[in-house]
């Protein structure tokens, strides 16, 4: 629609004139047909009437041509450079989630183990280091795509693999855990059927909730207590992730927003609902997304 509205907005202000203009020539050629018999001037303003006429057909012809080819020239642009703003945000998605997940993570395990008095300094920095090396693997993963989107033979120390799958869900839960976070209940209660079922970029989208949620709570509340519930009907999915509150001598670690505004966007994308905010003492992420995969291509 923007390519459209350009090409309109370029258009000279003298077209709409041309097709009046040739009606114009048409009529004075057959009022001059009709009085053929008025004589040689007659026939010679008939003669350079038709040559107006023909010239306007073929520069009408000729400037449509020109004006179609530049449209389209403009439109394959547009097209263009909305595919790279899409890749763009979806690259900066999960940057996001790589480097807020982690982060998050080493942050709580370091804060945890500083107020800790059964010195277990050398495991914190133990799980410090696990949870820097699986980021930096799983960044490494990401620049290797964005260089070779289409797979090539280039050798990487960490294998490639999806950013996320339902199958990933442990091993996010488990990271939090490790880091301080004590998840009470985690309720993973997809069926295999059902995961197999799933879009591949629903399943992204679910871990997508997930990590970020976690992530949220390592910022905000610190090594709290937290609830997971993921669980699945024929036609929807529901993710319910809820913290009890900030840990006490907790200092928040200020956002940016970006995180719960990119989990919108993707909630969106399938056709879901995403509800975030205060609830009872902590703070809740709540969503639902058809497992069809709604919308997304």
């Amino acid at each position: 629609m923007e390519a459209v509205s350009t090409s309109n907005a370029h258009r000279p202000s003298w077209i709409p004139w041309m097709w009046p203009a040739a009606f114009l020539a048409l009529s004075v050629l057959v009022f001059a047909v009709l009085s053929w018999e008025a004589g040689p001037a007659v026939i010679w303003v008939t003669f350079v009437d038709l040559s107006l006429m023909v010239a306007i057909i073929i520069w009408t012809i000729r400037y449509t041509r020109r004006q179609r080819r530049r449209y389209e020239r403009r439109l394959e642009e547009w097209a263009r450079t909305d595919a790279v703003l899409h890749e763009r945000l979806r690259i900066a998605r999960d940057l996001h989630d790589l480097a807020s997940h982690g982060l998050g993570l080493m942050t709580v395990r370091a804060a945890t183990a500083k107020l800790s008095d059964t010195g277990e300094q050398q495991q914190a920095l133990d799980d410090i280091e696990s949870v820097g090396r699986r980021a930096i693997a799983q960044l490494r993963q990401l620049l290797t795509l964005l260089r070779d989107p289409q797979g090539s033979t280039t050798e990487v120390s960490a294998p490639l693999r999806p950013l996320g799958t339902l199958a990933q869900l442990p091993e996010i839960v488990a990271q939090a855990q490790q880091a301080g976070i004590r998840i009470g209940a985690a309720s993973l209660d997809i069926s295999d059927e059902t995961r197999a079922q799933l879009p591949a970029e629903l399943q992204v989208t679910i871990c997508a909730i997930v990590r970020e949620a976690l992530a949220n709570i390592a910022r905000h509340a610190g090594p709290t207590s937290a609830a997971i519930d993921v669980s699945a009907t024929a036609s929807r999915l529901r993710i319910d992730i809820l913290d009890a509150g900030p840990a006490p001598g907790w200092n928040a670690v200020p956002g940016t927003g970006h995180g719960i505004i990119g989990l919108r966007e993707r909630v969106a994308l399938h056709d879901g609902t995403l509800v975030t905010g205060p609830f009872e003492s902590g703070f809740r992420v709540l969503a639902s997304l058809p497992t069809d995969g709604g919308s997304t291509p």
